[in-house]
């Protein structure tokens, strides 16, 4: 598996292109409906692996580190 990045990419819009702005020097110009279909999907499949980390008993606390919950940590956020 790659490495997973715990910060939010940079979105902006410019020149009716969406710009997106990731880790390692990621840059991609989308159109508005690619930028739509493309949130909805992240926004599904985040919901999706948040489900999975209740189940395996990861939570999240407040400063965005990931904890077991035996150690203490929310199950919800």
């Amino acid at each position: 598996m790659s490495k997973v990045y715990d910060d939010p990419s940079y979105v902006s819009a410019k020149d009716g292109k969406v710009l997106l702005d990731g880790p390692d020097g990621v840059a991609v110009a989308v159109t508005p409906e690619a930028a739509l279909e493309t949130s909805d999907r992240l926004l599904h499949k985040a919901a999706e692996a948040q489900g999975q980390e209740v189940q395996s008993g990861y939570g999240q606390e407040a400063g965005g580190r990931r904890k077991r919950a035996s150690e203490g940590g929310s199950v919800t956020n």
